[in-house]
Parts: structure tokens; sequence; C-alpha cells
């Protein structure tokens, strides 16, 4: 590869990190007025729309495919290293692009069980851009511009497994609670109070799980790359949380007082 190439593709690159930083502080500031229509807060208005587990499906498969694309071209592809890195960022996105839009599809075939009314293309497509983004980002990182080969073993161990634990704690907690969501509905299609376990402390563990999972991300990759993603998912998912909590307690008068939104004990 020529220097010109090599320098037009790091300069890309670093052009890409930079968008995970100018537009989280926007979009914390504008979901805390407008929180985008699917779910508890669809609204009509926002276009033509399809199942929610096709959306789903259809807008996190990049964190799959092109993620594999992407880093079949790294420097660093076939490193042990590198490979179980990005092993773990794909646990992750199997789950969230095969297995619970499957859940969802199973809980809404059932028309006398399912209050669905659709998820906006519009929101859709903004999502499959993210996570275009995301998925060349991490993938790049991990197997090009992240030299893993030359760390010392003590210290990358270390973040490893530190970062691991944190990794698996949040996606256990993000999948039992996204599951009780589903199973909660499934029952007669409407919305009840969840309860049990985070649930009695916050009121969007789902969330929580998915923040403290890329949290653990950042210490494994230890790079801005993963934390730029983490300050994203925090800027996406706590004003959603809010919002969910808010609408709970006017919904239901019994909502307990005592749960945070998102964050136990804290917020």
């Amino acid at each position: 590869m020529s220097s010109s190439s090599s320098f037009t593709d790091e300069t890309i690159f670093h052009y890409s990190l930079l968008c995970f930083f100018i537009i989280a502080p926007p979009t914390f500031i504008s979901l805390r007025f407008l929180q985008a229509p699917y779910g508890k807060h669809y609204r009509k208005g926002w276009g033509p729309t399809i199942s929610p587990s096709l959306a789903w499906f259809l807008m996190e498969s990049p964190t799959i495919w092109f993620t594999l694309l992407i880093f079949t071209f790294g420097q660093h592809k076939s490193n042990l290293r590198s490979i179980l890195l990005i092993s773990i960022y794909l646990f992750h996105y199997i789950h969230r692009t095969i297995i619970y839009p499957f859940r969802l599809h199973l809980n809404n075939s059932n028309p006398k069980k399912s209050a669905s009314k659709g998820f906006p293309v519009s929101v859709a497509v903004m999502a499959f851009g993210f996570n275009l983004l995301n998925a060349y980002l991490q993938s790049r990182w991990v197997s090009h511009y992240g030299n893993y080969v030359e760390e010392n073993d003590w210290l990358f161990l270390v973040r490893f497994f530190i970062g691991l634990m944190i990794f698996v704690f949040g996606m256990v907690v993000n999948v039992r609670s996204d599951l009780s969501l589903v199973k909660l509905k499934g029952e007669d299609g409407g919305y009840k109070i969840p309860r049990g376990e985070w649930f009695e402390m916050v009121s969007c563990p789902n969330y929580f799980g998915e923040i403290v999972e890329w949290f653990g991300w950042t210490v494994m990759i230890w790079s801005w790359v993963g934390f730029g993603f983490f300050l994203y998912t925090c800027a996406n998912l706590i004003p959603r949380a809010r919002a969910n909590d808010i609408w709970y307690r006017e919904k239901f008068k019994e909502y307990p007082k005592y749960r945070k939104a998102v964050i136990p004990y804290v917020y």
C-alpha cells in the first residue's frame, strides 16, 4: 500500500471517529425533548413502518456483515488477540441482530398478543447508517490500527479480563431484562409494570446493561474508538430511559417511586 493511500485511509478513519464526539452532544440534547417514535413512544408522522422484528434485524445487520468485511482487510486480521476481541463484539450483535428480533417475531406472531404499531422505516435507516459507522470504526481499530500484537502480555491480559467481566455482567443484565419485557408484553399484548431482578432498582435495566457492556468493551480495547461508542451509547440511551421512566409513572399510578430511570441509586 502506498503512503498516500495509507494516509487517506487513516484520515478517513480519524474523521469517522470524530463523528462520534460530534454527534453525541446533540443526540443527548435532542432526545431530552423528542424520542424516537417506536415502542412506547410510537406516534404517526414518521412515514411508512415495518414490523419491529424486521426493523431490528435489518438496521443492526451491518454490525455483523460489515464488521466481518472490514476485519478481513486489517493488517492484524490473523492475530489471536484481535480475533478474540472482535468475537466478543460480534457475540453481542449476533444476539441483537438475530436472536432478539426472532423473539420479537415469535411474540408478535399471535395477533391477540401483539400490540405492535410498527417501526418507522426512517428511524431504521438512521440506525442502519450509525451501525455502518460503528462497525467500521470498531472493526478497523481492532484489526488494523490497534496494535495488540506488540503490547505487553500482562498489560493486555489485565485490561482484557477486567473489561470482559464488566462486559459479560452488562450483557447478562441486558439480555435478561429484554427477555422479561418481551414476555411481559406477550401475556396480553399490553404494557405492564415490569418487576423482579434489576427492574426493582431501575425502570430500564436493559439500557443500563448495554451501557455497562460498552464500558467493558472500552476497557478491553483501551482506545478512543471504544470510548466514543460508550459515550454515544450513554447519549442515546440515558435520555430514552428517562422518557420511559416518565411514561411508566404517567401510565401507572402505582408505579414504584423508589426506582431510578437507568443507573441504580443515581439517576
